[in-house]
Order: structure tokens, then sequence, then C-alpha cells
């Protein structure tokens, strides 16, 4: 058998990134961890120092892992827009209840509402540092979950 345990995300600023996720879209703070470098270094494959700390926000059974590298060795590659059809997971969603109501709070802490992929039933936000977060109605979660 086997479980979904969570999802890691870098981000340049560990609490600016946790009072958006927390404040704008509802998530709850779980732990922090500071790691050692060692053997933290050869699990990431990146040199020493990290200066790593990771901060665990959960919504529901969905685990989010905020990754914050301080140190010289794991400086963070520069933010690049990413593009829907990139390999690689290229965002998450969350339904919330009110969708203008937390584009004003995705404003208000430091993200940015993507006007433009407003379909009127959902839209892209992105997150202080650029990561693509999808807003869908309430009323979507609810469906997936009779349908499935």
């Amino acid at each position: 058998m086997n479980v979904m345990n969570h999802m890691g995300q870098c981000v340049t600023d560990l609490e600016r990134s946790r009072t958006f996720y927390e404040q704008a879209l509802g998530f709850e703070f779980w732990r922090l961890l500071e790691l050692d470098d060692e053997p933290t270094d050869k699990l990431l494959r990146l040199q020493p120092p990290l200066g790593f700390r990771a901060c665990y926000l959960r919504q529901g059974t969905f685990v989010l892992e905020l990754l914050h590298f301080a140190g010289s060795g794991a400086a963070p590659a520069p933010w690049r827009p990413r593009t829907m059809n990139e390999v690689g997971i290229t965002h998450i969603s969350v339904s919330v209840d009110d969708i203008p109501a937390t584009c004003a709070l995705v404003v208000r802490y430091g993200g940015e509402v993507l006007t433009d992929t407003d379909i009127g039933g959902g839209l892209f936000v992105r997150d202080p540092d650029g990561q693509l977060v999808e807003i869908l109605p309430m009323a979507y979660a609810e469906r997936v979950a009779t349908e499935g």
C-alpha cells in the first residue's frame, strides 16, 4: 500500500509564504523543521551549507511543505514563469467559498491574480514566489468528492 505524504515547494521567504498560504488560502500550520546539513545535503543532492528549514502546512488531508534554503551552497535558482505544458508539477488547486474574496486576499498577502485566466468558474493566481495556484469554487470539490 502507498499513501500520499506531502508536496514540497521551494520559497524565497518562508514567513511571507507561510502567511500567504495561511491567510489567503486557508492552510493551517502543522510544524517547522530545521535540519542539519548532513544527511540532508545527500538526500536533496545539494552542496552545504544549506541553511534548510521546512514549514509544513495542512489543508484537509493535503500537506504542503514550504522549503527554504538560506545557505550559500543551496541558493535557489532564479524564478522564471512556467507554462502549463512543461513537464513536472504545474500547480496546486484549492476550492474556496468565495473566489472574489480569496482573490482580494491573494493580492493583500503578496500574490497576483491572473485575471486573463478567469473563466467564470475558476482562475489562476500566483503566490509571492510565482507558483501557480488554481482557485475553484467549493462546488467543484463537492462534485469531485461525490463522483469518486
